[in-house]
C-alpha cells in the first residue's frame, strides 16, 4: 500500500515581498499572490482525489494561500455557505503555530488570535492560544528553537501519516515559509518560488530511527 506524500508549499507573494517593508505586521497576499495561489490545486498531482489534510501556518499570507489554493479541495465548512467553494467531505484544514516563519521581524510575526478569528470566521483555531504570536520560548527565532519546531512538525506529520495509512485519501499538504522549510526539510539550499511546492516522503534515519522528510519526484 502506498504511503502518504507530503507536499511542502511556500506561500504565495505577499505585500512585504514586493515593498520590502519588513515593519508591516503580518502582511497579506498581493493580487498577484492570490493568482499564484489559485493555481496550486491544479499543479499538485491528483490533489482533489488524494489530499486528506492541509496544515498551514497561522500567518495571514499562509492562510490566504491555503484558502485560495485549495478552495476546491477543502471541506465546505471553511467557506461562507453562499460562496460555492469547498467540497462535501473535503480535506481537513489544521492551523499549526509551529509552521510560522522564523524571524521576529513584524512581517514574520502573527496577528492576535482575536484578529485571526475576525478575518477568517469560518476557520478553527483550536491549536492556538492567546500568546501564540510571541516570538519567545517555543516560537523563538534562535536556530535551536526553530530546529525544535521542525522536529515537532515532523512528528505531527508522522502521526497523521499513520492515521491515514489505510485511507483512500492519504496525502498531506503543508503551507509554510521559505526559511522555516529549510529547517523542516533539513535542506538549507531549498528556495522554492512563491506558491511553489516539492513532494516528500517520510523515511526513518538509519541511526536513531527518527523519521525525516526525504524528497521524492514531483509528480
Amino acid at each position: 500500500m502506498a504511503s502518504s506524500k507530503i507536499y511542502i508549499v511556500r506561500h504565495a507573494e505577499s505585500e512585504h515581498n514586493v515593498s520590502k517593508d519588513f515593519s508591516q505586521l503580518d502582511p497579506p497576499l498581493t493580487a498577484l499572490g492570490f493568482e499564484q495561489a489559485r493555481q496550486l490545486s491544479q499543479t499538485i498531482p491528483d490533489a482533489s482525489k488524494n489530499v486528506a489534510i492541509i496544515f498551514c501556518s497561522p500567518l495571514r499570507r499562509a492562510i490566504q494561500t491555503t484558502l485560495a489554493g485549495f478552495s476546491d479541495i477543502l471541506d465546505k465548512r471553511y467557506f461562507p455557505n453562499d460562496s460555492g467553494q469547498g467540497a462535501h467531505g473535503g480535506a481537513t484544514l489544521l492551523v499549526e503555530a509551529d509552521l510560522q516563519e522564523r524571524s521576529d521581524l513584524p512581517c514574520d510575526t502573527g496577528s492576535s488570535l482575536e484578529d485571526l478569528k475576525k478575518a477568517f470566521p469560518h476557520l478553527e483555531f483550536d491549536g492556538l492560544d492567546e500568546s501564540w504570536p510571541a516570538k519567545t520560548g517555543r516560537y523563538g527565532p534562535d536556530d535551536s528553537d526553530v530546529r525544535d519546531r521542525a522536529v515537532r512538525v515532523t512528528g505531527l506529520l508522522e502521526k497523521w501519516a499513520e492515521k491515514l495509512n489505510d485511507k483512500d485519501r492519504k496525502d498531506v499538504v503543508v503551507v509554510t515559509h521559505g526559511v522555516f522549510m529549510k529547517f523542516l526539510t533539513r535542506d538549507h539550499d531549498i528556495d522554492l518560488p512563491k506558491a511553489g511546492w516539492r513532494s516528500y516522503g517520510l523515511r526513518k534515519e538509519e541511526e536513531g530511527g527518527r523519521r525525516v522528510l526525504l524528497p521524492i519526484s514531483n509528480r
